[in-house]
């Protein structure tokens, strides 16, 4: 034991140890320790405030809308063991939500998944026997050969003809993504396959409708894949991984918000935009201004303004009556009083609407003002790039140690993200402080107190911007170096002043405002660095794998109608396909093109255009 003790002494006297207990007392100070952890905070927050609201966009182009419908598809069919029209029936009831569906088959099993979505559990056999060489149709009670009639998975037969009329009106009211069986009480979604054939044999415009019903409701029924909102359309859909209450870019060059699909409205939420919206172009503004500013004539009931001191007021249709209180008088009067006529007693109830009018008019106005005077300036500042550029251009013409000026358009970049977040920020304090929201949901005291934590945080980032635009608006081109430098260091600074504000801001909204209340209202989250791109989608054809048969069937069914193609020249729906996540598209050589391509790539057109939506196309 005493050996033991020995050894297990000897590495404590070593170098390694000594030096181990020499940092053990060292101990910081209560100030550096202080500042060690603020530093920690403010680079977990800096880091992470945006990793919270993690998301990823991408671009569908009219090329790969079919490939990466299908990809969705495969998943499903391989995992579940199922046909591609139930893949598709399971996907559409779900909404294309693949990971739903893999949660809710161990939450409800294989059988009740399968029901709700109208797949059939089971297969029945209602042909009749097998040496009959007709069947009797349920629907018109003709008999029929066998070859004439058709029978669902759902174990209903009924004759082609009767089958045909019903998926034509049932096509032509909308129904074609979830066309059921006709049988009363069957919840079964008939087989496309089916569909597709009996219709085109007699309708194929009807057919070709079907299709794009089919293919499109990858996006019209997908939660996380949207069209672009551009207009004229672009052609591409915006698929979302990840937080959907985001704002995107479109690579066409549109932002708008990803939930609601309008404009990019950020920290508005979506329903304070939508009633912001509605509020700026409907009339209920003029309405505020005629109940505060007229009075209603007594015979004629139109408005009728006071254009003068006295009080008795005549309408062009010929009444006169009393301004004060709206009643019909004679045209007899002096200056104190009408000629048989008093209207001295107080009335609350008028007295207190219109009151209560002008206050609702006069705040309106008041956020109304602020934000179309940021909005106007948003634009005004959108041309100074030009300007910009045009003296970055001689400033690096001429003799001088500066070279890089890239901290100005850093700056401006910063400008113009600040400033929209600025114009934003009124409609939300208008709806966040008034009572059309959340009347109920706070106090007078936590109402006042949180609008004044805001109104504090939008004044310093209003005047930190507009330092920021006075700044970049100043003729450098033509400064020494030393007053260059020092604009540099202004812009510089007031750069990241304005980017820690409006940080600062939107914690505020989310932990201190919103959070707390019971009405659920979800905010795009603040992008430092601008609205993320969204890449394009690429999708690459494994030559070596081979769709599954039941794909492949209807994979050739497909081909000569949509008449898609790979840039290999074969089919994008007879191979596999392979999502991949690019910035920029790839030429045939591999190397990237940023310059994507809108045509087909075999150079032949589709018999119809997926490059519009639906809706579009049918007005075209």
């Amino acid at each position: 034991m005493g050996s033991d003790a020995e050894e297990v002494s000897q590495p404590a006297s070593s170098p390694e140890y000594e030096q181990d207990d020499e940092d053990e007392d060292c101990y910081l100070s209560d100030q550096e320790d202080d500042a060690l952890e603020e530093s920690v905070l403010q680079v977990l927050e800096d880091g992470n405030l945006e990793d919270c609201h993690w998301s990823s966009s991408s671009v569908i182009t009219k090329e790969y809308l079919l490939a990466a419908q299908r990809e969705d598809l495969r998943k499903v069919m391989e995992l579940l063991g199922l046909k591609e029209h139930h893949a598709r029936t399971l996907l559409i009831h779900y909404r294309w939500d693949v990971e739903r569906i893999f949660e809710l088959l161990d939450q409800k099993g294989r059988d009740r998944l399968f029901s709700e979505a109208g797949i059939p559990l089971g297969t029945a056999n209602n042909a009749g026997s097998p040496s009959a060489t007709e069947v009797t149709c349920n629907v018109c009670y003709d008999d029929v050969p066998l070859t004439a009639a058709s029978h669902m998975d759902c174990g209903h037969n009924y004759c082609n003809e009767c089958w045909t009329e019903y998926f034509i009106v049932k096509i032509n009211e909308g129904q074609s993504r979830r066309v059921k069986c006709m049988a009363p009480k069957c919840n079964a979604i008939c087989d496309e396959a089916l569909v597709r054939k009996l219709v085109s044999a007699k309708r194929p415009d009807i057919a070709e409708r079907f299709e794009r019903f089919l293919l499109e409701s990858y996006i019209e029924d997908n939660d996380t894949v949207k069209w672009c909102p551009s207009t004229p359309h672009c052609g591409n859909a915006i698929r979302v991984k990840g937080d959907i209450h985001c704002e995107v870019e479109c690579t066409c060059g549109r932002q708008f918000c990803f939930n609601c699909s309008s404009e990019a409205h950020s920290p508005c939420s979506c329903v304070m935009w939508e009633l912001w919206i509605k509020k700026c172009r409907d009339e209920s503004e003029t309405v505020n201004w005629i109940t505060v500013n007229t009075k209603p004539c007594p015979k004629c009931h139109k408005p009728v303004e006071k254009n003068g001191g006295c009080n008795l007021v005549a309408c062009i249709c010929g009444q006169a009556f009393c301004w004060l209180c709206g009643g019909a008088t004679g045209r007899d009067h002096t200056w104190s009083s009408i000629s048989g006529h008093s209207c001295g007693r107080f009335t609350e109830d008028q007295s207190t609407r219109t009151e209560q009018a002008r206050r609702d008019l006069y705040r309106y106005m008041h956020y109304h003002n602020r934000y179309k005077a940021h909005t106007d300036s948003l634009k005004q500042e959108a041309k100074l790039k030009r300007d910009i550029q045009w003296k970055i251009s001689i400033s690096e013409n001429k003799e001088s140690k500066i070279k890089d000026y890239s901290w100005v358009i850093n700056g401006l970049n910063r400008l113009f993200r600040s400033r929209r977040v600025l114009s934003y920020s009124y409609p939300f304090a208008f709806y966040m402080f008034g009572d059309e929201i959340f009347k109920d949901e706070m106090t007078p005291e936590e109402r006042e107190l949180k609008q004044n934590l805001f109104e504090d945080q939008q004044q310093q980032l209003e005047f930190n911007v507009e330092r920021l635009s006075g700044f970049l608006e100043k003729d450098f081109q033509n400064f020494s170096d030393e007053e260059v430098m020092d604009t540099m260091k202004h812009v510089i600074n007031l750069s990241n002043v304005v980017d820690r504000l409006c940080k600062q801001m939107y914690q505020c909204i989310e932990n201190d405002l919103l959070y707390p209340l019971r009405t659920p209202h979800n905010i795009a989250p603040y992008k430092s660095k601008g609205l993320d791109r969204a890449s394009e989608l690429h999708i690459c054809l494994d030559s070596a794998e081979q769709s599954s048969p039941s794909m492949k069937c209807s994979q050739d069914e497909h081909k000569s109608q949509l008449g898609l193609c790979s840039e290999s020249g074969s089919s994008l729906t007879g191979k596999r396909p392979i999502i991949q996540m690019h910035g920029s598209s790839s030429d045939n050589s591999g190397r990237p093109s940023h310059k994507r391509e809108r045509r087909d790539a075999h150079g032949g057109g589709a018999l119809f255009d997926l490059n519009v939506p639906a809706e579009v196309a049918d007005k075209i």
